[in-house]
């Protein structure tokens, strides 16, 4: 990475001593990037204004003004997305109240294919530092995605695979200190072309030690501030393609790779070491005649590993082999219908294997049929799609031989068919008002970890039975024995409304969305521990605890839940208004809320409260300052078992200098975080009592482009 310092340096030295005159630079949301916008995470070349569904694109200065050091963190702010928790790794996006196995992450429109959908303690294997723009699909977006996507879909886009001819050489670097973990962060990407050819290379690489709380890491301790023991991260990556580009025709490769060693705060000298290999390829034929104008053809390639070490010793060793391939085509207009059909494939060999392995390994092979189509009728645009979709698990079951039980489990191969269908429209009032509904049913299969988990899962804290079993009592003993019967499909129906208006000085978007969910997949906490080899209640825990002192082994105390099924009904909104008071001058505001309910009474665990968020925005000349207050509401709507998180309030601020060279854009930034060193926890973590947001934070960056 000497490279890497090397050139910020003189980037930097540069920008000091010249005399250039800056030019103005005005940072604003422009209006007019949600018409030019593309959805590159939809096969039908959409806008944010023309989807029926809500959509939200993450690009350019917006993007930089938000990027953190995960995927969750950097879309925390969007209305309609949370983040997990479970230290400044693990942090991954939750949609409308909905995680895990229902969302799906995607790296230029192909599955992440980590780990983090498996477990939330398990880092997104993206990197935000080098993205062009991230997309976030609200609601089910299952037609192109698969099941997986019933929730929703992240869409991480770079430019490892070139889809534009470009003549010379264009990039940036970029450079941070964030005082709060002594965090050093460094970045570049780079591409060039001549002719129809081009390049692309980029890296990144972080290094931060244990970050700074507010107040002592379990919620019951008193002090003061301090350090989150454990919660260190070294990580580094970089990115390889090159790309064929014609008028007709689009052939581009790519490679990339990502190290990271980071500490699990919750479990002392405990850390884990990632490494993923990524390669991905894309094709396409364009100007086509006959029927079919266009065929696309995407394909990866992942080798995924993470390995838990206990000090020096091996623990636990996570590994996932992934291949995945969709193609599609465009078609002429038909009956006033234009739009596109394909297939798409997706094999998974998926295992854990170590003495704190939750879930046996798993092979998930599917494969669907889709197809997406549009109309336009004077100010309406119609869009219809449908998805069917075929998935297989197939479990090895000599992972149970090792439990300590007396009953003999095995499963067969779990076969499911979904179906997924959506109609919708956009109607454009006039230039500045549009109104947006649709409505989607969608059809989910378990995951495998719902179905087949049976084990400890120390990063959650928990003690994970999945779906497959029943916990059994009988004269205050408890055993589990595998269930007579599978976890069935969820089905899914939601509507989106969404109104949307803008002219020169407005911008607003509002979402309503109600999402009733039959048989809803969800982790029940138990009130039972996993013990000395056996389930407790947590009374008898405490007091054995309190009669013979603490257990001896780590994976004493947790916490048991099991995969359970009921129906459910999700309803809330999202709103955002941006509003250009004066030249200098914008003020942005924007709220989202998520209601999640048992048909059968009580409520949805872990859904993150009410949350009410404004900044200011300052711009004069090639000055730009914002200051930020972000609201998140007491969550006491909670289930049995489960705790209330009291809100808490985070206040930011940011400084920005953007000093215009000759063939270079420099802009110097100062930020801080939790200006007031508010305690803040997730509801949505497992580990909330013990793993608290940062501290207070000031951070300092430089981002040169040329």
């Amino acid at each position: 990475m000497k490279t890497k310092h090397s050139t910020v340096l003189i980037a930097v030295l540069a920008a000091l001593t010249s005399t250039a005159h800056a030019q103005e630079k005005m940072l604003h949301k422009d209006e007019a990037d949600l018409e030019t916008l593309l959805i590159t995470a939809s096969p039908i070349s959409r806008t944010v204004l023309q989807s029926s569904t809500p959509v939200s694109i993450l690009s350019g200065e917006e993007l930089d003004q938000n990027q953190a050091a995960t995927l969750g963190d950097t879309l925390s702010n969007v209305p309609g997305v949370r983040s997990s928790y479970y230290g400044p790794v693990a942090s991954s996006p939750i949609i409308r109240g909905l995680d895990g196995p229902r969302i799906k992450v995607v790296q230029n429109g192909l599955d992440a294919a980590d780990a983090s959908r498996v477990g939330p303690d398990h880092q997104v294997a993206t990197e935000t530092s080098t993205a062009s723009q991230i997309e976030v699909l609200r609601g089910p977006a299952t037609l192109l995605y698969g099941s997986g996507a019933i929730g929703g879909v992240v869409n991480v886009v770079d430019n490892r695979l070139p889809a534009q001819r470009q003549e010379g050489l264009t990039g940036e670097v970029f450079a941070q200190y964030d005082n709060v973990a002594d965090a050093k962060t460094v970045s570049t990407d780079l591409n060039m072309g001549s002719g129809d050819f081009v390049f692309h290379v980029d890296g990144y690489n972080r290094k931060t030690d244990d970050y700074k709380i507010p107040v002592p890491a379990n919620v019951d301790d008193d002090g003061g501030s301090g350090e989150l023991d454990n919660s260190s991260v070294s990580a580094h990556g970089f990115n390889l393609g090159g790309g064929w580009i014609t008028d007709d025709t689009r052939v581009a490769l790519s490679y990339g790779r990502m190290d990271s060693e980071y500490g699990l705060p919750v479990e002392e000298d405990v850390y884990i070491k990632l490494k993923q290999d990524r390669y991905q390829a894309v094709v396409d034929w364009k100007n086509l005649d006959g029927f079919f104008e266009a065929v696309h053809f995407q394909n990866g390639f992942t080798d995924y590993e993470h390995t838990e070490f206990e000090g020096e010793e091996v623990g636990t060793t996570f590994k996932n082999k992934s291949v995945e391939s969709r193609l599609w085509v465009d078609h002429q207009v038909v009956a006033g219908w234009k739009g596109v059909m394909g297939a798409h494939y997706n094999y998974s060999d998926a295992s854990a294997l170590g003495e704190e392995a939750f879930s046996p390994p798993t092979k998930t092979n599917s494969i669907a049929a889709f197809v997406m189509e549009e109309h336009e009728s004077g100010p309406l645009l119609w869009q219809l799609g449908a998805r069917v979709e075929t998935l297989t698990h197939d479990v090895d079951n000599s992972f149970y031989d090792q439990l300590d039980t007396n009953n003999s489990i095995s499963f067969n191969d779990k076969d499911y068919t979904s179906f997924s269908g959506s109609a919708g429209v956009v109607w454009s009032l006039n230039d500045q008002h549009s109104l947006a509904f649709n409505y989607a049913y969608s059809q989910r299969a378990p995951s495998a970890s719902e179905m087949f988990s049976y084990g400890p899962h120390v990063g959650s804290q928990t003690y994970e039975i999945g779906g497959g079993f029943n916990i059994d009592e009988q004269n205050g003993v408890y055993s589990v024995n595998q269930a007579p019967s599978s976890l069935n499909k969820e089905e899914s129906n939601n509507i989106d409304l969404t109104y949307r208006y803008q002219n020169d000085t407005w911008n607003a978007t509002a979402s309503v969305f109600y999402n009733q969910v039959g048989d809803y997949i969800f982790e029940q906490s138990t009130g039972l521990v996993y013990a000395g080899g056996e389930l407790i209640t947590a009374e008898n825990y405490a007091a054995n605890v309190a009669l013979n002192g603490e257990y001896e082994e780590e994976t004493d105390g947790l916490s048991v839940i099991n995969f359970e099924q009921q129906d459910a009904k999700l309803y809330g909104f999202e709103a955002q208004v941006d509003v250009h008071m004066t030249e200098a001058l914008r003020w942005e505001v924007f709220s989202d809320y998520t209601r999640a309910e048992l048909d059968e009474g009580g409520n949805v665990p872990r859904i993150p409260p009410l949350r009410v968020g404004s900044s200011l925005h300052y711009e004069q000349g090639n000055w730009h300052g914002e200051v930020e207050v972000v609201r998140n509401s007491k969550q006491d709507k909670i289930t049995a078992y489960e705790t209330d998180t009291d809100g808490y309030t985070m206040w930011s601020a940011a400084a920005n200098y953007y000093l215009p060279l000759d063939a270079l854009d420099m802009t110097f930034y100062l930020k801080g975080s939790n200006l007031t060193n508010e305690e803040g926890r997730v509801h949505s973590s497992y580990v909330k009592d013990e793993v608290p947001l940062p501290g207070r934070s000031v951070s300092l960056g430089v981002r040169a482009r040329f």
